[in-house]
């Protein structure tokens, strides 16, 4: 039985990794960074993975075995499972698709364009999700935590491709040249909540999106290579809401200042505190009061 039942449920601790990112190392560093963003990046759909999974990938880095091989024993392990309940299959789209996202980041191949995002989606989700690498061809809502319980407006079915293309066309032909990285990083921070308002796929789009900007960041000379998506990849995705979201009647506006604290975190390496509670709209209007009666 392998321990198929201890195996099976999700794991609840701390992510064993932080060893691997102060080895001297380098391909156990690398290693264990895209690992724990893979895992990290879960949470963002509320996701954990199992046992089983953390187990394989610290053989992985250590170097015991392969990313391919990784995704054999993934394969292999849910072939043999004999019931699928809910919460299982969950757990297997996040072992499968930490899998597949620790082999992306560590391929150096990659093309800024529309088709690059979509075969990511693809190649994070296949045989996961019907709609892998396909546009949605229906509107969405869905209700945010932050918001309380408000949605973002995303793009419109009938527009994605279009929106898409376009806001490719618009960060291929802007140039970064003679500003500040204050600068640069408040550009970062208005092109990835774009490209993430989109939401051009029925499921999976906050993954996506965070995969393509660590590639493209690496592409403009930033690592990107610390563990801040590890830890903080659901105030990410709340940052993403809130720089997509107004309000006027109730005095809230979209803004990046929450992004853009936490990618001055993953390229600068700064330490600015990143806690939900300050984006979620009734917490960060109570910020706003202080700071004015301060």
């Amino acid at each position: 039985m392998r321990g198929e039942e201890q195996k099976k449920i999700a794991y609840q601790g701390p992510i064993p990794f932080k060893e691997y990112l102060k080895e001297s190392e380098p391909d156990k560093v690398s290693k264990g960074y895209a690992w724990s963003t893979a895992i990290g990046l879960q949470a963002v759909d509320g996701l954990k993975p199992s046992q089983y999974l953390i187990d394989i990938a610290v053989q992985n880095i250590e170097g015991k075995i392969t990313l391919k091989e990784v995704q054999n024993l993934i394969d292999i392990y849910y072939e043999e499972r004999p019931v699928h309940l809910s919460d299982d299959e969950r757990i297997e789209e996040a072992d499968k698709v930490s899998a597949r996202i620790a082999q992306i980041l560590s391929e150096t191949a990659f093309s800024f364009s529309p088709n690059e995002y979509i075969a990511i989606h693809r190649k994070l989700f296949q045989g996961i999700y019907k709609h892998a690498g396909k546009i949605r061809d229906y509107n969405i809502t869905k209700k945010e935590w932050v918001l309380d319980g408000a949605t973002v407006i995303y793009g419109s079915a009938s527009e994605l491709r279009t929106t898409l293309e376009y806001d490719f066309s618009q960060e291929r032909e802007f140039s970064y040249k003679g500003l500040s990285m204050d600068e640069i990083i408040h550009h970062f921070a208005v092109f990835i909540s774009r490209l993430w308002q989109i939401h051009i796929f029925g499921e999976g789009n906050t993954r996506t999106t965070a995969v393509f900007f660590i590639k493209y960041l690496r592409t403009l000379g930033f690592p990107a290579t610390n563990d801040i998506f590890a830890e903080n990849a659901w105030y990410f995705r709340n940052a993403l809401v809130r720089a997509n979201y107004t309000n006027l009647q109730k005095g809230i506006y979209e803004t990046t200042e929450y992004l853009e604290a936490f990618i001055r975190n993953l390229i600068l390496d700064e330490k600015n505190e990143l806690h939900n509670r300050n984006l979620h709209i009734s917490g960060s209007l109570s910020v706003e009061k202080d700071k004015l009666k301060k």
